[in-house]
């Protein structure tokens, strides 16, 4: 099987990031792995070779592929563009025309970096969670939105945010799937589906289909919490936590919660997958445009996004571990990048990062 890769480093530190998981890829490959990578434009960099975000080239190479890498997006030189021209809008139509509905982000703590985490040791030690955030529907996508002048003559910005019965249903399986895989063959699967039912009715409804699938899945212990509570708990006792289940917008914020637990937002990958396990995948972090350039970015999260297209589309579980081996092998030399840097250890740039995790593979 030949796996058709469409990579698109974006914008940022996206190029460079991308490059070291790029180079995984190549190594792989040069181990006989048939792997074919052809790339393209995408956020601001589509903009400048295209005058579009998500360029109509790139589309039909993200269609074609089996699978996408994708760096970063954004920069401050698009936010005076017009809304539907800024580097954001490429990455939420080419998750809307991939048909990305779920989007996986594991939260590890490695044992090398327990001390490069914002909270106490016994807090994070064998930290292991996912959060699984529905990806296409809620406010980000809900219409009508806009701003708009009322009849006092006050303007009033407005989003809405619904969600259809068959788009909780669908991620829902996914998560309880995910929770029977995590559960092994003799465990039992949990999983904490996080809402605002007490005030949101878009969170009631969410709750009540979540409850109703959670019928099919009896070997998984289903939880519900609301999502401040969930905010506090991920820093008050995350252990507490296999699978989380969430919606676009408190996943979005909850995600990125949970990567300062791991010691760096550089280190959390993540999946994006259709209905057919069809995926994009991208490290969780931004394009941190001010960082561009200056080779000192960590690669790590795109290099684990690289393993989790092999486990989740090419259901290659061999070489997942093996690229997270490496990656492990790598913290355990001592090498770090700025972000996960602490006294004793070797502070290196970007690319020896990506220089020392081919060497380990």
């Amino acid at each position: 099987m030949v796996m058709k890769i469409a990579v698109l480093p974006g914008d940022g530190i996206g190029p460079e990031i991308v490059a070291q998981a790029a180079r995984v890829l190549e190594a792989l490959r040069s181990d006989g792995l048939k792997i074919e990578l052809e790339y393209a434009h995408i956020g601001g960099a589509g903009y400048d070779a295209a005058g579009d975000p998500f360029p109509a080239a790139t589309e039909k190479l993200a269609l074609a592929a089996d699978a996408v890498l994708l760096g970063a997006v954004g920069g401050y030189q698009y936010d005076t563009l017009a809304r539907p021209l800024r580097p954001e809008q490429g990455l939420l139509r080419i998750r809307k025309g991939l048909g990305l509905f779920a989007n996986l982000r594991p939260a590890m703590v490695y044992p090398e970096l327990v001390n490069a985490s914002s909270l106490k040791p016994e807090l994070v030690s064998g930290l292991d969670i996912m959060i699984l955030r529905e990806l296409t529907g809620d406010i980000y996508f809900g219409q009508p939105r806009g701003i708009r002048t009322l009849d006092n003559g006050e303007r009033q910005g407005f989003d809405t945010m619904h969600y259809s019965e068959s788009e909780i249903r669908r991620v829902a399986h996914v998560g309880f799937q995910i929770a029977l895989k995590r559960a092994g063959l003799n465990g039992k699967g949990k999983m904490c589906s996080v809402d605002k039912a007490n005030v949101l009715d878009t969170s009631m409804f969410w709750r009540e289909i979540v409850t109703e699938v959670s019928r099919e899945y009896p070997q998984v212990e289903l939880s519900h919490m609301y999502v401040d509570n969930a905010a506090m708990q991920l820093v008050r006792a995350p252990k507490q936590f296999d699978v989380i289940l969430t919606g676009n917008i408190f996943g979005d914020i909850l995600s990125d919660e949970a990567s300062m637990l791991t010691g760096s937002i550089g280190m959390l990958p993540s999946a994006s997958l259709d209905a057919n396990n069809k995926g994009l995948y991208e490290p969780c972090h931004g394009s941190a445009p001010d960082i561009a350039g200056k080779n000192i970015a960590n690669p790590l999260a795109t290099i684990l996004s690289v393993a989790m297209m092999m486990r989740y589309t090419f259901l290659r579980e061999d070489i997942a571990q093996r690229i997270e081996t490496a990656v492990r092998k790598t913290l355990q030399q001592g090498l770090r990048t700025g972000d996960i840097a602490e006294a004793g250890m070797q502070k290196i740039g970007t690319a020896a990062m990506g220089d020392a995790v081919v060497a380990a593979l």
